[in-house]
């Protein structure tokens, strides 16, 4: 389905701040077609003989449709169209004529002239026509409610027709807004109500307001309304804005633990001030969750910051023990202890000051990167490189995937680029690291590097580890290997992250490790599905 910008520009010679205008219009008609019981349709001149296009329709939530099929990207021309080719040259709204049938369902057609004002304030020329089309198969009994809706959505129209409707919208705010059903209340010149609808009259007595609304100083009413002063002297501010003709942004009032949310558009059809039309909205049990998810956050973000508190503690107490410890193979051991606590303490550390249960994961991996090359044992200066991104993870993901690419990163520069005097029948440490590294020289040509690469493939996360330093030896067997951080690796990987591991030979010399882990968990058992 093409688009209302690619409908017009391919179609028609509108100019980029007409269409613009017609977005707007898009945006904001919900309102008109609810007050006015009909399906809207935006229609565009094609060509000079009345062959109009249309580009966006909307059907009433208050009323049946009129059209069963969608409208948009239909081209008509003739008698079909003739009501609007009058809105379109003579610039009026046009309401005459019999009903029409749309297959089995009888119609009512009316065409408002959509006007752009110029930048000194004046209306344009029309450039394009709303249908407003009726369907008169349910019949319906006057009431006060109706009579109220009608008349306001003819306002409406005569306001699209002078080009000042819809309002700008104001920077920052979304289109979320009070609709008809929701609650409306309509005012006189003077700011007094004369008719509010019964869902807005029990959004105002939720606030603690008992009377009816009718003949009530709406402003003065939010003034004294409002739990705080401030909150409701703007409230009654945007009720004046609006009485003068302007459009003032959505407000809340909060009033006796309750929360409305209003929306004040002012009515001017012809360029009279006639009144303002209010709409509101009960928000207070969506402010209650919003609190509520707002105090669960905060209560997460201070586990992620104790539990990062404690795993710092606990790497503390294993360094003082390693400085006690006089056994070279046990001193190793507490200080690997050491840098895989610290790891997992920067993502708690990181999800601490996260808004949500996932971390920004480059910014981690980039951290643990520049620890391994400080800490790890070798003379040699290793430069580290990240390829590529990791997104943001869950912290679920995140936690065991720092930890595994710690254990990777520092056997890359421990073993790839061991130190000088190191000899191919040196014992290695019991816990130093998880490959045993054949003697081989490096290039001196070569500049000692690993490379971390990540890329996200259908719901997946590819992962490679790489160095250009010595290499595996030929008899290396990863399945069988019983070094400490080997184990830590595949038990990671293949338990908490579901996901397979790949240790090999680089296609240019040196380790390769290839991860691939998958991003999707299933809700029933937590594990990841593709």
């Amino acid at each position: 389905m093409s688009t209302l910008r690619d409908l017009a520009e391919e179609h028609t010679h509108l100019r980029p701040a007409d269409i613009d205008h017609l977005h707007r219009i898009a945006g904001d008609w919900q309102l008109l077609g609810d007050l006015s019981f009909a399906d809207l349709l935006l229609w565009v001149p094609v060509d000079a003989d009345g062959t109009f296009l249309c580009v966006a329709q909307v059907r009433p939530t208050t009323a049946p449709t009129a059209y069963q099929d969608d409208q948009v990207g239909r081209i008509v021309g003739g008698p079909e169209v003739a009501h609007l080719g009058v809105a379109y040259s003579q610039g009026r709204i046009w309401r005459e004529g019999d009903p029409v049938w749309y297959g089995d369902v009888p119609a009512r057609h009316e065409a408002i002239p959509v006007r752009l004002r110029t930048a000194e304030g004046e209306a344009g020329e029309v450039i394009a026509v709303v249908g407003r089309d009726t369907n008169l198969s349910t019949a319906r009994t006057p009431s006060q409610l109706e009579l109220n809706y009608l008349t306001t959505a003819d306002d409406l129209a005569q306001m699209i027709a002078d080009g000042t409707f819809p309002p700008p919208r104001h920077p920052g705010e979304t289109t979320s807004a009070p609709r008809v059903g929701d609650g409306l209340v309509r005012l006189d010149a003077g700011g007094k109500v004369t008719y509010a609808s019964p869902n807005a009259q029990s959004a105002y007595r939720r606030l603690g307001y008992a009377s009816h609304l009718v003949g009530e100083d709406l402003a003065a009413l939010h003034r004294r309304l409002a739990g705080d002063p401030l909150d409701g002297t703007e409230a009654a501010n945007g009720i004046l804005a609006a009485l003068r003709g302007e459009a003032p942004p959505r407000r809340e009032i909060d009033a006796r633990g309750a929360t409305m949310l209003t929306r004040a558009l002012p009515l001017m059809p012809a360029g009279v001030p006639i009144g303002a039309l209010v709409l509101v909205r009960d928000i207070t049990e969506v402010r209650r969750r919003d609190r509520a998810l707002i105090t669960k956050d905060a209560t997460i973000r201070e586990i992620h910051h104790r539990v990062k508190n404690n795993l710092q503690t606990v790497a503390a107490l294993l360094r003082l023990q390693a400085r006690r410890v006089s056994m070279p193979e046990a001193r190793v051991a507490l200080e690997e202890s050491v840098r895989r606590v610290a790891s997992i303490a920067l993502v708690h550390e990181t999800l601490s000051m996260s808004s949500d249960e996932a971390v920004e994961f480059d910014g981690i991996v980039d951290r643990v990167a520049s620890a391994a090359t400080e800490v790890a044992a070798t003379e040699v200066s290793v430069g580290m490189r990240r390829r590529g991104s990791f997104g943001v993870l869950p912290a679920e993901i995140a936690t065991s995937l720092v930890m595994v690419l710690n254990e990777l990163l520092l056997n890359a520069v421990e073993h790839g680029f061991p130190p000088a005097d190191e000899t191919e029948d040196a014992p290695t440490p019991a816990a130093s690291g998880m490959v045993p590294i054949a003697v081989a020289e490096v290039d001196p040509s070569d500049r000692p590097e690993v490379v971390v690469s990540a890329h996200r493939f259908r719901k997946m996360l590819h992962v490679s580890v790489t160095d250009n330093g010595r290499g595996l030896p030929p008899d290396f067997d990863a399945e069988r290997g019983s070094r400490l951080g080997l184990q830590i690796v595949r038990a990671l990987v293949t338990g908490e992250l579901r996901g397979t591991i790949e240790l090999r030979a680089g296609a240019t010399g040196g380790t390769e490790a290839v991860l691939v882990v998958p991003l999707a968990r299933n809700a029933h058992d937590g594990r990841a599905s593709g």
